[in-house]
C-alpha cells in the first residue's frame, strides 16, 4: 500500500523524520519497500493569475499572456496549453527557475512575442507521467506563494508491505493508530458527523445471504453535478497514495477507501429496479463488469442485484450497466461488511484483483460502515451538491464476527519472550492498540476489537506486545544447552534399514497419496467402508487408503502405459481403518509394503528371462523379516484375501502376530485396473514386527560337523514349516543347520503323498560326535516324525 507521509502526519505527527519513521514502522512489522518524491526536484515556481489572454498573431496554437505574480509588473508568457484562459490561477516558473531535468528558464521570444517565463503542467514539474494541459490550482490560491510551499511538495510517498493479517492498516486511519501507538501519541482524526437526511428517498435492503453480508448500508443521494472536477486537494491526495482521478463519485469513494480502509461503491439510482438484494449468483448467470468484459458467474460469488438483475460483484468489482456515467444525476451509495472466508479467492477465480477485494478478503472493521457512509456522502455533497436520503441499513447481528476474551499469563508472556517486561507496561501496550484489558492475579483477560481480525489467541497478544515494546529492546540472549550424546535403542528396527534392504534388493520406493480413488479401492476391498473425505481435492482423490497397494498399483498402471514393464515399488506411510474406539475415529497404521511385475532380472543375453512368481515376492518379505534375527518366531500360512489370489496368499505371523500379508493380485482386480502381466504384493504392519533380536556372540566349536540325510515320505498337504519345528524340538543343541534339498512327487510315491530330502547337520560344542551320538539324534527326528506326520523312511 502506498501513502502519502504529510496526510498521515496530519492525524498523527511523531517528532521523526522520514527515514526514522520508516525504520520504526518496518521494526513494528509494517515493512516500508520504498519512500518516493511526490513532485521533481525544482524551485523557482509560484503562483500566478492569469490577468489577459488572447491568440497569438503569428501562431494558431499558442496564446499570449499577463500573469500575475503579485510583483510590480505583469509578466508576459507566451503558452500552447488549451486550458489557458482568463481569469485562471496558474504554476508560474518565472525567469531564473530550474524545472526538473535541470532545465532552466529563461527569457526568450516565441514568434516574435517576449515571454519571461511558463505556465506549467503536472508532467514538466514531475507530478505526473503526461498531463493534458497546464495545471488549474483552486481560485483561492494565493498569488506569488511558492507552489512547493502552496502545495506542500517537500512531501513522500511512502509504500509498506503488509502481511495478510494486517488488513487493519489498509488506510491512514489504521497505520495512524500503529504510529500512535509506537510513539505514545494521539490520534487527531477529522471530525465526522451524520449528514441529516434533507429528501425520504431510499431503497429497501434484502439481505438473502445473511451470513456472507451481515450488514449492508444504502443511501440514495439526488440531483448531483458530476460535471463538477474533484477539488486539487483531493486528487493529489489520490495521487500520492498511487490512485488515479477519475471522476468526483469514484475519487470520493476513492478517498474514503484510502483513508478509512473501507471500500465503498455508488450505483446509478436510475439503473436500479426495485428492492437492493444481497444473495449468491445463480448458476451461470452472467455479469458485464465496469472493465467491459462479461464474466459468467458460480453460483459461490455473493451479489449485489436488484429485483430483475445482477449488479455487482460484492466486495469486488462493479457492473458496467448499473455503474455511474457523465450523464448520472441520482447515485445509491452503498457502504457493507463482507465475510472474509465468503470473499476470499473469489476474485481470483476470475482472474481479478482490486483494491476492495484485497481489503475485504483480508477482513474490514464490522463496525466502520456507518462512519464511511457518512464521510463519504458529507464530501460528495461538497463537491458535486445534492440531497441525500436517510441511510438504510440492514443488519444480521448474529453473523456479525464476535470476538471471545483472550486469556494472557505473565508466565506464559515471560517464557515465550524470554525478557520480563512489567506489567503495567505491558497493560499499557495492550491498550494503546485499541483493546480492552482487564488485569488479573496471573495477567490480563483481553477483549480484541473487530478490526483485529488477527488477534485471536494469547500468541497473538505476545507478539503484538514484543512489537510494540520493540524487538531491539528485548536482550539477545543467546540459548544455553549441553551436548548430551543421544541414546539408540538397538534392538530397534529403523524404516531406514527396512527401506535400504528393498532398495539393494532392486525396489525403487514410491511416495503415494494417502487420498485414493473409492472406485479402485473398492476393487480391491469390495464391501469395506473407508473414511471418505468432505471436502476432497477431486472425486478420484476421495477416500483414505485402507491399504498402500490402491496407490502402488495406481503407479504400476501409471508405468506400465509409459513402456515401463519391469517394477519393483515399495512406500512406508500410514493406512487409515476407520474404528469407533480411536481418537477422531479412524486408526492410523504404519505399514511398509510393495508390488512387483514383470521379469525377475532386466533383460540380459546371459540370464534367461523369466516372469517373477509368489516365491519372488516371499523371499522379499523373508529378507525384511531375516532383520529381526529372529526367523524361528516367523511362520507363513495359507490365507485369503480379497485383493489376493485365492491359493496364492500368505499370511505374516510374527511372534504368533498377524503382520500382514504377501501374494498375487486377484485376476478379477487385475483386469479392472488394467494391470499388464501378474503383479504380486506384501503389505506388513511395522508394530507387529517388534524389535529385533540382538545377536549374542558365541565361541564357534573346533570339533567337526557331521551331515546325514534323510528322505521322508509325506502327505502331501504337510507344511516343511511344521516339519522343521518338530525336527528343531529334538536337536536343540546339536543340530546347527537344516536344508530341504529335493522334493519330488511321481513314480515310487504314491498319489496324494511326496517325497522330501532333508539335511541334517550335527556339531556339539565340547566333543566330537561319535557315530551312535549321530545315529541316535536321526533315530529320534524319524520317530518324532512318524508320530507328528506319519512320516516314513523312503527306500
Amino acid at each position: 500500500m502506498k501513502f502519502s507521509e504529510s496526510w498521515l502526519r496530519e492525524w498523527v505527527n511523531p517528532a521523526l523524520d522520514s527515514t526514522a519513521l520508516s525504520e520504526q514502522l518496518s521494526m513494528a512489522g509494517l515493512e516500508v519497500d520504498g519512500m518516493d518524491k511526490v513532485a521533481g526536484d525544482f524551485h523557482g515556481v509560484v503562483v500566478g493569475e492569469v490577468v489577459e489572454c488572447g491568440k497569438h498573431p503569428e501562431a494558431d496554437k499558442l496564446q499570449v499572456t499577463k500573469v500575475n505574480i503579485g510583483g510590480a509588473e505583469l509578466l508576459d508568457i507566451v503558452c500552447g496549453a488549451k486550458n489557458c484562459r482568463l481569469g485562471l490561477k496558474v504554476a508560474v516558473a518565472t525567469v531564473g527557475a530550474v524545472l526538473p531535468g535541470n532545465f532552466e528558464i529563461k527569457k526568450a521570444k516565441l514568434r516574435g512575442q517576449p515571454s519571461h517565463g511558463m505556465l506549467c503542467s503536472f508532467s514538466e514539474l514531475g507530478m505526473a507521467d503526461d498531463s493534458d494541459g497546464i495545471i488549474e490550482l483552486p481560485v483561492d490560491a494565493p498569488i506569488g506563494q511558492d507552489l512547493r510551499h502552496y502545495l506542500a511538495l517537500d512531501d513522500l510517498s511512502i509504500e509498506v508491505d503488509l502481511t495478510p493479517n494486517r488488513a487493519d492498516c489498509l488506510g491512514i486511519k489504521g497505520l495512524a493508530r500503529e504510529v500512535a501507538v509506537l510513539n505514545k501519541l494521539s490520534v487527531c482524526e477529522p471530525e465526522i458527523s451524520a449528514v441529516p437526511a434533507t429528501i425520504s428517498d431510499s431503497k429497501a435492503i434484502q439481505l438473502l445471504a445473511p451470513a456472507a453480508c451481515p450488514r449492508y448500508l444504502g443511501r440514495v443521494i439526488r440531483n448531483v453535478n458530476l460535471s463538477a472536477a474533484s477539488p486539487l486537494w483531493l486528487t493529489e491526495k489520490l495521487r500520492r497514495c498511487g490512485v488515479r482521478s477519475i471522476d468526483p463519485v469514484v475519487d470520493v469513494t476513492n478517498y474514503v477507501l484510502l483513508e478509512l480502509g473501507h471500500p465503498m461503491h455508488a450505483f446509478d439510482l436510475a439503473k436500479l429496479d426495485g428492492d437492493i438484494q444481497v444473495r449468491f449468483a445463480h448458476s451461470g448467470e452472467k455479469l458485464t463488469l465496469l472493465d467491459g468484459n462479461e464474466v459468467t458467474l458460480q453460483d459461490n460469488t455473493l451479489l449485489i442485484a436488484d429485483q430483475q438483475k445482477a449488479l455487482a460483484m460484492a466486495g469486488i468489482f462493479g457492473g458496467l450497466h448499473s455503474g455511474v456515467t457523465a450523464e448520472t444525476t441520482d447515485i445509491f451509495l452503498e457502504s457493507a461488511f463482507f465475510a472474509p472466508q465468503l470473499i476470499a479467492g473469489k476474485a481470483r477465480q476470475y482472474g481479478l484483483h482490486t483494491d476492495a477485494s484485497h481489503r475485504y478478503e483480508r477482513g474490514v472493521d464490522p463496525e466502520l460502515q456507518r462512519t464511511a457512509m457518512e464521510r463519504a456522502t458529507a464530501l460528495l455533497l461538497q463537491i458535486v451538491g445534492g440531497e441525500a436520503g436517510p441511510v438504510v441499513e440492514a443488519v444480521a447481528p448474529e453473523h456479525l464476527p464476535q470476538k471471545a476474551p483472550i486469556l494472557l499469563t505473565e508466565a506464559k508472556l515471560d517464557r515465550i519472550l524470554g525478557h520480563q517486561i512489567a506489567k503495567t507496561e505491558v497493560s499499557d501496550i495492550l491498550s494503546r492498540l485499541g483493546l480492552k484489558v482487564t488485569e488479573t492475579a496471573d495477567g490480563w483477560q483481553v477483549l480484541v476489537p473487530g478490526y483485529r481480525f488477527d488477534i485471536s489467541i494469547a500468541e497473538d497478544l505476545i507478539e503484538e506486545v514484543a512489537r510494540v515494546y520493540g524487538y531491539n529492546n528485548i536482550p539477545n540472549v543467546a540459548p544455553v544447552a549441553a551436548l548430551k550424546m543421544r541414546s539408540f535403542k538397538e534392538a530397534a528396527l529403523s524404516v531406514d534399514t527396512m527401506r535400504q534392504l528393498l532398495v539393494d534388493r532392486g525396489y525403487q520406493e514410491a511416495i503415494t497419496y494417502s487420498f485414493v480413488d473409492p472406485k479402485v479401492q473398492q476393487s480391491l476391498f469390495p464391501g469395506v467402508d473407508a473414511l471418505v473425505l468432505p471436502n476432497p481435492i477431486s472425486a478420484d482423490m476421495s477416500a483414505m487408503r485402507l491399504n498402500l497397494w490402491p496407490g502402488l498399483l495406481q503407479a504400476v498402471q501409471y508405468n506400465q502405459s509409459r513402456q515401463q514393464n519391469r517394477l519393483r515399488l515399495f512406500e512406508y506411510g500410514l493406512k487409515f481403518i476407520p474404528d469407533a474406539t480411536a481418537e477422531g475415529g479412524v486408526r492410523q497404521v504404519p505399514v511398509i509394503g510393495g508390488v512387483i511385475v514383470g521379469s525377475l532380472a532386466n533383460e540380459h543375453w546371459s540370464i534367461a528371462e523369466r516372469p517373477v512368481d509368489f516365491f519372488d515376492i516371499k523371499g522379499d518379505v523373508e529378507a525384511l523379516l531375516g532383520l529381526l534375527s529372529a526367523n524361528e518366531q516367523v511362520r507363513f500360512s495359507a490365507a485369503e484375501h480379497s485383493a489376493l489370489h485365492p491359493g496364492q496368499t500368505a499370511q505374516v505371523w510374527v511372534n504368533e502376530q498377524a503382520a500382514g500379508y504377501l501374494g498375487a493380485l486377484h485376476p478379477e482386480a487385475e483386469r479392472k485396473l488394467g494391470i499388464k502381466g501378474k503383479a504380486y504384493l506384501f503389505e506388513l504392519e511395522l508394530a507387529a514386527l517388534g524389535e529385533r533380536h540382538i545377536v549374542q556372540a558365541q565361541e564357534l566349536s573346533k570339533y567337526p560337523a557331521n551331515r546325514r540325510d534323510l528322505a521322508i515320505v509325506v502327505k502331501s498337504d504337510v507344511h516343511f514349516a511344521d516339519i522343521v519345528a518338530s525336527i528343531k524340538k529334538v536337536g536343540v543343541n546339536q543340530l546347527v543347520d537344516l536344508k530341504l534339498f529335493d522334493v519330488y512327487t511321481g513314480q515310487g510315491v504314491a498319489d496324494g503323498f511326496k517325497s522330501l530330502a532333508i539335511a541334517l547337520t550335527l556339531q556339539d560344542k565340547a566333543r566330537t560326535l561319535e557315530d551312535k551320538d549321530i545315529q541316535q539324534v536321526v533315530n529320534q527326528v524319524v520317530s518324532v516324525l512318524k508320530d507328528d506326520f506319519d512320516a516314513t523312511l523312503r527306500d
